[in-house]
Order: C-alpha cells, then structure tokens, then sequence
C-alpha cells in the first residue's frame, strides 16, 4: 500500500489536488487564458476563425496566429506559442499520414479526436502537459464543422468558441449576436467586435475562413 503523504494525497500528489483536480492541467488552462484573445464562429455555410496579434517589440514581425492543416482545415489557438506550433504540427502530420494512407482528405472529426488523444498522453505519464488550447475548423464530405480541443485532452464540438484572455466577455458578445444565417462578412464584423470587447480597445486581429461551397480554408 502506498504512503500516504502529509497532505493526505497518497503517491498521486504531483497529479491530484485536495478536489481530484489535474493541478498540471489546471495551470496549464491558466496559461492559455493569459493567452490571446481567439474566437470561432460557425454556421451551416462556413466557419471562421480570429485570433488577436498582440503588440511586439519594435523592428519585430508579428507572430502567425492562424494556420492552414491541410487543403480544407485551418486552426489556431491560445496559451504559450512554442505549445501552438507543436499542436498545428501534429494536426499536419496527420492530415498528410491519412492522405498518403486513404488518399483522400482527413474528415474535421478525426483530426479533433487524433488531438484530443495526443493532448491526453500529456496527461498520463510525468510530463508537462501542452499549455495550449486550439480551434479546429473545417469542411468535409459532410459539412462544416469546428471544434476546441483543450489541453486536458477533452474536445468539443460547437458553432461559437472563445479562448484566452476575458474568452468569457468575448463569448458572451458572441452569444448575443450569432445569428444561424450570418454571412462571411457579419461573422468577421462579430469577431472584431468580441475581441474588441474582451480587451477593452481596438485590436489587430488575423482571421481565416472556409466556406461549405469552396471546402479550402485561407485567409482574409
């Protein structure tokens, strides 16, 4: 039997906190919401993804803040962007191994559910768990469909997702505005304006789309 330590937590205590909490995942959704601010908005004809550029240093190229997966996907994220880059780079690979394997594209689902498990063996062994949460956004032979993968592992399946920093101010402006027969344009207007709302000032905001007609993300 295992010795229990002074705070009553057994072996597990690096892991569990006195409620049965993940402490490492916990303080790694505390740095995604020190994170920028990103928003995903979704409708039957298209999803759009925004993430806020932070300001940088003089002489110093902003930081890429949304990024295609493959032809038909786009995602982006909050949390450290050393964590970002690593997840954007395992959504590609996988999109390339399905490609290579089925030669066809990767459907939205699979892609979430592959980073989902990925995210969750952080989890599990003694490592650092990726402080990172991300929105995937797609269009496959079903229809548009657009996702949160959080860094516990858990995903979720949504038409309105906000991350990082006041995510539940800009979700809140989401939520009042999202109309189900918004077009590209009104989206775009939306998510400047629950970023806006969420930082308290006029933003620079990256964006990127795909619409269920094109089924190819890119950028505005």
């Amino acid at each position: 039997m295992a010795e229990a330590s002074p705070q009553g937590f057994g072996r597990y205590q690096s892991f569990y906190g006195p409620e049965g909490r993940l402490v490492l995942v916990d303080s790694a959704l505390e740095a995604v919401n020190r994170g920028s601010t990103t928003i995903g908005i979704k409708t039957a004809n298209f999803a759009l993804l925004a993430s806020h550029i932070k300001p940088i240093r003089p002489l110093m190229e902003p930081t890429e803040k949304v990024f295609p997966i493959d032809g038909h996907v786009g995602a982006t994220g909050s949390g450290y962007i050393g964590d970002i880059l690593q997840l954007i780079d395992e959504l590609r690979l996988e999109g390339q191994k399905h490609r290579l394997s089925f030669e066809s594209p990767i459907d939205v689902g699979s892609l979430a559910k592959h980073l989902g498990g990925y995210l969750h063996n952080y989890t599990i062994y003694a490592v650092r768990p990726q402080a990172a949460s991300v929105i995937i956004a797609g269009a496959d032979q079903v229809g548009i469909h657009m996702y949160q993968v959080d860094p516990s592992g858990t995903y979720f399946r949504g038409s309105g997702f906000a991350i990082g920093q006041s995510a539940d101010a800009a979700l809140d402006a989401i939520q009042r505005e999202y109309s189900a027969d918004m077009t590209v344009e009104q989206a775009v207007q939306l998510s400047n304006k629950a970023i806006e709302r969420a930082l308290g000032e006029r933003s620079v905001v990256e964006i990127g789309v795909v619409t269920a007609k094109e089924k190819q993300f890119r950028k505005l």
